[in-house]
């Protein structure tokens, strides 16, 4: 077992009493949340035997997948079987199972699409040599199902998810006891038995310091990064997926758009080509990516952590807690500087930054068009924002493939046929917040591709069509919006107005998306329409990109300062990405001079605006490079 000893935690649970600590007991070695490991916690007693499982650190994960995207929401991040169809390989661990006998199984885990037809999420959960009585994924809801019981041998044996459809079957954690006593599910007890079965305390074990702390590796936080990191920063770069690149990755393949700006130099280090969207090509690219950041000596990348904490003092941000999404190892991240590239804002938002959400009225910033009037900007602010895609892709094979019926999809595709899925399969909802309900957003596009897909299996001519990838991420692109000493609007792009601090520059359309099922109601509600406003080159002013009442945080991409319609330009890649090489320059002068980011404006503007300028000299002579990129 990862961070324990071979030992375990005993408890009296007669008594109550915690029995003294001897060499046959777990020793944490870091502390957890949300957690853990091929995380396998015991508390043992003549009356009572437990295991606790979070299924996101199994050994073994097989073909699951391990999806962080909703840990606020969930507690955890949770094991997914995204098999499109096919069930993908068991995912196993081993537990130390405490004395032979029966023992109860419990899962934590849903049905994500109920109704009067076989779960598509179905599995099965094997211990030892037995496999459960009952399958799992039939509840509505979040909350612990029942396996059954099975009797075992002491000592080591393995727990296997077994998937048994290959439509997203998911497991959150197990909890095995000799006792029949099903736990609860509210979020506060949930928390405290995890807790109670991990050791956890709230502070993490371990604590690093460096000059500039980045979240987020996307575009602009990959650009915040090297630009820092050039100008002789200690960085790190935190991100909670295993690959950089974040819309533009392997694993979402959104080409970059947008113009590079004064960082030609940097950007090209991280951009990809224009493939069509969804194309495997952008694994190349990521290739390039990784290359080029993991060159850089003076970055530490931390990659698979997710933040989760952001701690203050007086308006300034002290330090950000983040744990890997298997391990559950904690780490703590001090630094003077803060850059928020989570898209979602997150920093910002747990540091207590000013921030918005969802559409200003028109008369706010005088922002209306009348070609497309509410579509566009509306009367009265509400919660919409831009939605989230999910991208997939079919092919050919050699072979006749067969789809199964998906009749738990048919609702949301209803007679919608399609064979492949780009920028505009986008979830718009006034119901869901892009944040706070991120998970039923994705299943609904999942829903959508799998039933547009079995509707267009049903023509003539398609038997050798295949699905080949499926995202199982979002690809965001509005939530929250930081608020900085200068919100951007539709009028700073449409009248072209610049800046003394102007150092984001762009020439794309101002482009805003709606749902079709807005106007058309007959039209499927997971397709969005597009919005273009032409206009000539405008610039970005840096006093957009740092919070205005935390005194050490930047913001680069999405969750830059900007109205609703003010995001529609500048919100793609290479715009969000010169974003991050500004922050980066901006936070190593503000190192050299001591100063904060809106002192950093006020008093060395010109000696930024220049540094900016010069951006695309060639830095091989800089020594924080480890090797040939």
């Amino acid at each position: 077992m990862k961070n324990l000893d071979n030992s375990f935690l005993k408890m009296d649970r007669c008594s109550n009493n915690r029995l003294k600590k001897t060499s046959d007991m777990i020793t944490f070695r870091k502390p957890f949340q949300w957690i853990l490991i091929p995380t396998l916690l015991l508390f043992l007693s003549s009356c009572h035997k437990e295991i606790f499982v979070e299924c996101e650190g199994f050994d073994n994960k097989g073909g699951w997948v391990v999806d962080p995207q909703f840990v606020e929401q969930m507690g955890s991040p949770y094991l997914m079987a995204h098999g499109m169809g096919e069930p993908v390989e068991n995912a196993s661990t081993s537990v130390d199972v405490p004395s032979s006998g029966n023992y109860h199984v419990w899962a934590r885990t849903t049905d994500w699409a109920p109704g009067s037809w076989s779960s598509p999420g179905e599995f099965n959960i094997w211990l030892g040599e037995e496999k459960l009585p009952k399958s799992m994924g039939h509840y509505k809801g979040w909350g612990w199902n029942y396996a059954g019981k099975v009797k075992v041998k002491k000592g080591s044996a393995v727990v296997q998810l077994e998937d048994l459809t290959g439509f997203n079957g998911r497991c959150d954690a197990l909890y095995i006891s000799n006792r029949y006593r099903t736990p609860t599910n509210q979020q506060d007890y949930l928390l405290d038995m995890r807790n109670r079965f991990t050791g956890f305390v709230e502070k993490p074990g371990e604590t690093l310091a460096f000059d500039l702390v980045v979240v987020g590796g996307g575009l602009a936080g990959c650009a915040a990064s090297i630009a820092a990191a050039e100008q002789g920063l200690k960085v790190a770069l935190i991100h909670d997926r295993p690959v950089l690149g974040g819309n533009a990755s392997s694993e979402i393949r959104v080409h970059t758009l947008g113009i590079y700006g004064h960082f030609e130099r940097i950007l090209r280090m991280l951009d990809t080509e224009h493939y069509p969207n969804g194309s495997p090509l952008a694994l190349e690219d990521e290739k390039k990516r990784h290359q080029h950041v993991e060159g850089y000596s003076n970055i530490s990348l931390y990659l698979n952590y997710r933040a989760f904490q952001a701690n203050t003092d007086d308006q300034l941000i002290s330090s950000v807690d983040a744990r890997h999404t298997s391990t559950g190892e904690a780490i703590r991240f001090e630094a003077p500087y803060f850059v928020d590239c989570t898209g979602d804002g997150w920093i910002g938002y747990w540091a207590g930054a000013e921030f918005n959400y969802g559409r200003e009225p028109d008369s706010l910033y005088g922002e209306a068009w009348e070609e497309y009037g509410e579509l566009w900007s509306p009367e009265k602010e509400d919660q919409q924002v831009m939605g989230s895609s999910v991208l997939w892709r079919t092919y050919y094979s050699d072979s006749v493939n067969v789809f199964p019926e998906v009749p738990w999809a048919m609702p949301v595709a209803d007679g919608y046929s399609a064979s492949w899925g780009t920028w505009n399969w986008e979830m718009i909802s006034d119901r869901w917040h892009q944040v706070d309900h991120g998970e039923q957003i994705r299943d609904h596009m999942l829903k959508a591709i799998y039933g547009s897909f079995y509707n267009e299996k049903q023509k003539p001519g398609v038997e050798q069509l295949k699905l080949e990838w499926v995202s199982h991420l979002l690809g965001k692109r509005e939530s929250r919006r930081l608020e900085g000493d200068y919100i951007y609007t539709f009028n700073d792009m449409r009248e072209s107005r610049t800046f003394p601090d102007g150092v984001v520059q762009e020439v794309r359309e101002v482009d805003v998306h709606y749902s079709q099922n807005k106007l058309d109601e007959s039209k499927p509600d997971f397709l969005s329409e597009a919005m273009f406003h032409p206009v000539d080159r405008y610039y970005i002013p840096y006093r957009s990109l740092y919070s205005k009442n935390i005194g050490n945080l930047f913001m680069a991409g999405r969750c830059f300062s900007c109205s609703h319609v003010g995001l529609g330009g500048p919100r793609v890649m290479l715009t969000t990405g010169q974003m991050g090489a500004a922050v980066g320059y901006a936070a190593s002068l503000c190192t050299s001079h001591q100063c904060s980011p809106r002192e950093l404006y006020e008093n060395h503007l010109s000696e930024y605006v220049g540094l900016v300028l010069n951006s695309n000299q060639d830095s091989s002579h800089l020594n924080t490079l480890s090797g040939q990129l």
